[in-house]
């Protein structure tokens, strides 16, 4: 059989990492444009109040990336293949006159920081008057952020949904929810890059994640050595390997595997999932998990076993679970009134969870008399992919302009068709006053107004300001 070369990867050249109307745009701008402002925003959409994050990421890995000659003459081809127009001169005064630096000025808010829907987020703004159209070549990429922003702005509205719910039917609250929300995401988008952006914007509002790459940009970008946490947990092929017949010895392996573990890592809990519907998820709890043989085992072990329904209707499956552990084991009052599972057996229902579901599992919970204690959600393709651009209406308009002979002036647009996509005119800036935020237009040639909330984290290929992860998660609680 013959073997074939392995391709190298794909090399990056951030002139090409744009959309293809983008080449064109050089030369449809007024004559004796000499500088530019777009802003970026998220509209409205489902959620009352929007954030930014993942803009640290693209500055270090995209934006401060240097153009070169090789760049600039592999662009030219492309474009003239594919039937574009290319501004060939421009690119390179970048290479000759800004060593490869994009002559560019962002500014933005602190990554996190929610913000109310409607309000400019970042500004970006040319700096050489020659290349004033660089500012929207760049759009496509600055307007990627929507994707970990909203991803954000998602987990933080579970958190507020989970927190309501366990403030009503449980003991502590506040040392429960940071793991109530898993990530299960890492499969179910589309692109490495997706699990990343999506996994630690995620962990902005939990700790719970099985999303390894999420984890490592936030300890690569953001310094956060150890952003997320897993347990041992078991998947069907590790269960029905053993075969119907020995469902349960299967379990067995898994709780003297990891709650009887010597080696357990100090100072994290002894805990274990074990997925218990490959078979008949009721018999795996009243014959199986609820029975003298593994109930022994696991209450002696001074660890907790986590059962995972992964099929049916996630809120009656839910409950009958609980209903078959209560009939079986018993459960506890707590101090609101709501039952609980012993501290050794929870559930975590990782199948079908998106917003919606969480908050129906829970409903039907606490009417059943059943306290959030006894749950933890685990997400995946519901929490990283069902959300698009217009989940919040992200948009990206020129603002302000510059132009000889006539000065500066404000750019808009204002379709008669549509007053929901009327932009903002005016170089603008993010203001706080009085503790509400409010989008205002600049005065004259002013980069910032006294009571901004922005700052330049990037200008002329430098990058200028740095924020911790741990900075953006105390944005994020507010």
């Amino acid at each position: 059989m013959k073997t074939l070369t392995t391709r190298r990867a794909l090399a990056y050249n951030p002139i090409l990492d744009t959309d293809s109307y983008k080449l064109s745009h050089w030369n449809q701008y007024p004559r004796g444009l000499k500088r530019m402002m777009s802003y970026f925003e998220a509209r409205g959409g489902e959620l009352e109040e929007s954030t930014l994050f993942g803009l640290q990421y693209l500055l270090h890995d995209r934006l401060a990336v240097r153009i070169t000659k090789e760049m600039v003459e592999e662009a030219d081809a492309f474009a003239r293949a594919h039937g574009e127009p290319f501004n060939k001169e421009g690119w390179m005064r970048v290479v000759e006159k800004h060593d490869g630096a994009l002559p560019v000025r962002i500014r933005a808010i602190e990554e996190g920081t929610v913000v109310p829907t409607g309000n400019a987020l970042l500004t970006i703004e040319g700096t050489d008057p020659e290349l004033p159209w660089i500012v929207n070549y760049i759009e496509t990429q600055l307007v990627r952020l929507w994707y970990p922003s909203t991803i954000a702005m998602t987990s933080r509205d579970s958190r507020k949904v989970i927190q309501a719910f366990l403030e009503k039917t449980a003991d502590d609250p506040a040392a429960e929810l940071p793991f109530k929300l898993h990530d299960f995401g890492a499969r179910g988008v589309a692109t490495l890059e997706q699990s990343r952006l999506g996994g630690a914007a995620h962990l902005l509002s939990f700790m719970g994640s099985d999303t390894i790459e999420g984890i490592r940009l936030a300890a690569h970008y953001y310094d956060c050595p150890m952003a997320g946490f897993s347990i041992p947990a078991t998947e069907h092929s590790t269960i029905t390997m053993w075969g119907k017949e020995g469902e349960f010895d299967a379990y067995e392996n898994v709780v003297r595997a990891y709650l009887y573990n010597p080696n357990h890592p100090e100072g994290l809990p002894k805990m274990a999932a074990c997925v218990s519907d490959s078979f008949d998820i009721y018999n795996a709890i009243e014959n199986g998990w609820c029975d003298d043989r593994l109930h022994k085992l696991v209450r002696e072990s001074g660890g907790t076993l986590v059962v995972r329904p992964d099929s049916g209707y996630p809120p009656e499956v839910v409950v009958k679970c609980l209903q078959i552990f209560e009939k079986k084991i018993g459960m506890t009052t707590n101090a609101k009134g709501y039952k609980v599972l012993p501290p050794y057996y929870r559930l975590i229902q990782g199948d079908g969870i998106d917003r919606p579901m969480t908050r129906k599992i829970l409903e039907v919970m606490e009417q059943a008399g059943y306290s959030a204690s006894n749950i933890a959600f685990g997400s995946g393709g519901g929490l990283l992919q069902k959300i698009d651009r217009d989940t919040q209406k992200w948009a990206f308009k020129c603002c302000a302009a510059e132009i000889e002979g006539i000065g500066q002036i404000d750019v808009r647009k204002d379709p008669v068709t549509d007053q929901g996509k009327r932009s903002k005119g005016g170089r603008l800036d993010l203001v706080k006053r009085d503790g509400a935020y409010q989008t205002i237009a600049l005065e004259g040639n002013a980069i910032a107004h006294p009571d901004t909330v922005m700052n330049t984290v990037f200008e002329n290929g430098r990058i200028l300001r740095h924020t911790t992860f741990e900075a953006c998660r105390e944005r994020m609680a507010h």
